[in-house]
């Protein structure tokens, strides 16, 4: 539907009035598209005290008194889903280092690093090299262990010269590298999923990389000529297909460890089990273009055969030397591998750059090569957005596609310095480009979705018909398969017309179509929430 770019969003350097804030209500939840739009402002004009009407004013008291007020409120709100995140860094370094000292690793205390010991080591870690220990033993130093949890994360960091936001955050992830993700993964989506469910969150759609030695094996072997279409037949040819076996398996496996964990399907099932979860294909995009092209394709590959890929994306620092080099080409593997594989849904990391990270010329187009060339239905960051070539036409283009961004701002503020005035949040909102508040790595950034409602809430000014629209997003949004309960003109699927979203008892086709569609179900789940949270104002 046509998204009114008349209004702007509330400013984010000053508190908005009570007043201002309830004429926003209307104002706002026209302005942003979603799968609801239509609902949400007839709602609101329709009764003024109304429980969201009612809500609202609870958000606006609780902004008043401050943070800790805000997070009271925002923990029990039906968040949606988180739609960034990646598995090792949503990981606290906490369980990281028991799981650490369970297997026997070390820790290096010079560089503060989790280590592997010498292949004869015993069970308890006894073989550690000459200024190791045994990581089972690390509690017993307070200091070092202290030493270790900042190390691999932002807790207590403070930039240096020559010691950036961003040297820390992705060192981070070598610091904890020793630790098998294969070995841990379910220990991992366990820890995860009990979080969401704390948070009252419905679904996380988790970036993963799983095993893909064969495709880096082909790739050396084979080489880059530049031909795709040469180079899939050839991977193929050898081969290549046959890691999805072993992608299947990971998943199986840790699923089902997390599964065991969470007790799901018994009488002692944590909340947690509820947490729906789906997983989007990490592809390395700063590896040299022959290892970047074959793990793309079977990422593509894995995505068509295992409904549990339900996307793909592309990670790794976006200011690395081969991820700029080489950012341009990698949007063409995926044009070209899109054409092949057109059911295959993609986000994409672009723009998570700021001025003096790279060369101004390097800003210009990440983000449009990713939507117009890269195919991407959502983009990770944006970051940039108002640095491109002609900004104002890029994002009334996405408004116009409905390409949705994710929106991280802790991670923007840690690692690139971007936050407040500087951050694009608004202008994404003026031109009507569908948003959504996402952790990207909540384990590091040491945050939860909750961390990142109220830091809109505080930034930005953003009022509730704002906010929970975003939450809407996050499923309206998502990769989650089956008809949306929405149309594009806001209309319900014809199955549940004149049904209320959210009620108990819909109508016998209503639930014949929720139980056909993952996506309708848990947008019908949202608005049940959404019912007790507002009737609890």
């Amino acid at each position: 539907m046509p998204v009114s770019t008349a209004c702007t969003p509330p400013s984010p350097f000053r508190r908005p009035s009570r007043r201002a804030s309830r004429l926003r209500l209307g104002l706002l939840a026209a302005m942003l598209f979603g799968a609801s739009t239509f609902a949400v402002a007839q709602g609101a004009a329709r009764v003024a005290d109304s429980a969201q009407a009612r809500t609202a004013k609870a958000l606006e008291t609780a902004r008043q008194q401050g943070p800790l007020a805000l997070h009271a409120f925002f923990i029990a709100m039906p968040k949606g889903g988180d739609l960034h995140m990646h598995l090792s860094g949503a990981v606290y370094a906490e369980s990281m280092l028991a799981q650490a000292g369970a297997d026997g690793l070390c820790v290096d205390s010079a560089s503060l690093s989790l280590a592997k010991p010498a292949a004869d080591a015993s069970a308890d870690g006894a073989h550690c090299a000459d200024g190791q220990l045994p990581a089972a033993k690390l509690t017993a130093d307070q200091h070092l262990y202290d030493a270790m949890v900042d190390s691999m994360s932002m807790r207590g960091f403070v930039p240096t010269p020559g010691r950036t936001g961003h040297d820390q955050f992705f060192d981070t992830f070598g610091r904890f590298g020793a630790l098998s993700t294969a070995k841990h993964a379910g220990e991992w989506l366990a820890e995860l999923t009990d979080r969401a469910a704390a948070q009252n969150e419905q679904y996380l759609e988790i970036m993963h990389t799983p095993p893909h030695a064969r495709a880096v094996a082909l790739a050396k072997e084979l080489g880059w000529n530049g031909d795709f279409a040469a180079m899939r037949e050839q991977l193929l040819a050898h081969g290549l297909k046959d890691e999805i076996a072993a992608d299947r398996r990971s998943l199986d496996d840790a699923l089902a460890e997390r599964n065991r964990l969470q007790h799901c399907g018994t009488a002692q099932a944590t909340p947690g089990c509820a947490v729906q979860v789906h997983f989007l294909y990490q592809i390395l995009r700063g590896n040299a273009p022959e290892r970047v092209f074959a793990q793309t394709l079977l990422g593509f590959e894995a995505a068509s055969a295992d409904p549990r890929w339900v996307g793909m994306n592309f990670v790794m620092a976006e200011d690395g030397y081969l991820s700029m080099r080489d950012y341009t080409l990698q949007m063409h593997m995926l044009d070209y591998l899109h054409r092949q594989y057109p059911k295959v849904r993609l986000s994409l990391h672009a723009g998570e750059l700021a001025p003096g990270l790279v060369p101004p010329e390097g800003l210009r187009f990440h983000i449009r090569q990713a939507v117009e060339l890269g195919h991407a239905e959502r983009i990770g960051h944006g970051v940039d957005a108002m640095y491109e070539n002609n900004p104002g036409q890029l994002l009334d283009e996405m408004a116009a596609r409905r390409v949705m961004v994710e929106i991280n701002l802790t991670s923007n503020d840690v690692i690139l310095g971007v936050k407040g005035a500087n951050h694009p949040l608004p202008f994404y909102l003026r031109h009507g480009v569908p948003v959504a508040l996402s952790t990207d790595d909540e384990g590091v950034s040491r945050i939860d979705l909750t961390h990142e409602y109220v830091r809109a809430a505080q930034d930005f000014g953003l009022d509730y018909a704002t906010l929970k629209q975003m939450a809407r997003n996050s499923l309206a949004y998502s990769f989650l398969p089956g008809e949306a309960l929405w149309n594009a003109a806001g209309k319900l699927a014809p199955a549940c017309a004149g049904q209320s979203p959210g009620a108990a008892k819909p109508s016998a086709a209503c639930g014949d179509f929720l139980a056909g569609s993952e996506k309708a179900a848990a947008q019908w789940e949202q608005e049940r929430r959404f019912r007790v949270f507002e009737a609890a104002h």
